[in-house]
């Protein structure tokens, strides 16, 4: 596990020097947009989706600056859902990572236009980041393609839409699990199926890939969900129970506790199972599936 740990935050550090340098070389006019931008970019996130995405990217023996940018591009989209995900019109939530929420900082309109900046300004890297690339400028098209409809209609926000409908309402299995691959899932799966458009591997890795993108993005969305209920505002730095509050779409609700630690680690053991394919250097991404299940926050 050290050198998991080790090789994450090397992944999630890269993510973050880009992040940083990318913002850095702008001319930051309106500065309260920039200050709000970086407010919620930088407020402490995991950088999983990026980091699975350079990683699987390595696995598949890619060059990670080629990445890189559409790591970057995936974190600014996810941080953008997250802003919007907190507004009062959402899930109305006053803290995130610890911090104060974006629009308790900068006011509902500023909040509003920093998600709507953060989500064009990843499209804007990812394909600048393509043109630098001539000989496979339509494997980064893919690719680019692939995380636009993963935060689209299609995937992410379609999951949200459904998540708001059924609020208060008896949810079946079938809409609990579409609300939350697509909610949280598609993101999981773009990250790697990004990676599957760069280099185009042979079909057995790829589908080896994307099983266990689908089982793990699931599995994270269901420990969030039993997270809600055992975990403690301190560590999770949001409050807890606001998903029972809301009276949200929860594998808890549906479940119970127990049956949904059972559903986490059956996925999490079939996210595992898919790494096979790779042998030994499918490890970081075998103890990744590990470090999602047994997280605290």
């Amino acid at each position: 596990m050290d050198m998991f740990k080790k090789l994450y935050d090397e992944l999630a550090t890269k993510v973050n020097e880009y992040l940083h340098n990318t913002l850095d070389d702008m001319e930051k006019y309106p500065k309260i947009i920039f200050d709000s931008m970086e407010h919620s970019l930088f407020a402490g996130g995991k950088r999983l989706r990026p980091v699975m995405l350079l990683a699987s990217h390595r696995l598949l023996g890619g060059n990670l600056n080629e990445s890189l940018p559409l790591a970057g591009g995936l974190e600014m989209i996810h941080t953008y859902s997250l802003i919007h995900d907190d507004l009062p019109a959402m899930d109305n939530d006053d803290f995130r990572r610890g911090v104060p929420t974006n629009h308790k900082i900068f006011g509902e309109g500023i909040a509003i236009l920093s998600g709507d900046a953060l989500l064009n300004l990843a499209y804007e890297i990812m394909l600048d980041n393509a043109l630098k690339y001539p000989d496979k400028l339509i494997n980064h098209v893919k690719a680019i393609n692939t995380i636009a409809q993963a935060a689209g209609i299609r995937g992410m926000i379609g999951g949200q839409v459904v998540d708001l409908q059924y609020e208060g309402k008896e949810v079946d299995s079938d809409t609990l699990q579409y609300i939350h691959q697509h909610k949280t899932g598609a993101l999981f799966m773009a990250s790697l199926k990004a990676s599957i458009m760069l280099e185009n591997p042979p079909e057995d890795a790829s589908k080896a890939l994307m099983e266990y993108g689908k089982s793990l993005g699931l599995a994270f969305q269901v420990i969030d969900d039993i997270l809600d209920v055992v975990g403690d505002d301190k560590t999770l730095g949001k409050k807890t129970g606001s998903d029972k509050d809301r009276r949200k779409a929860t594998y808890v609700d549906k479940y119970g506790l127990d049956k949904s630690w059972s559903i986490a680690r059956q996925l999490r053991d079939s996210a595992i199972a898919q790494m096979e394919t790779f042998g030994q250097k499918g490890e970081f991404l075998r103890q990744l599936a590990q470090f999602i299940v047994d997280r605290h926050h």
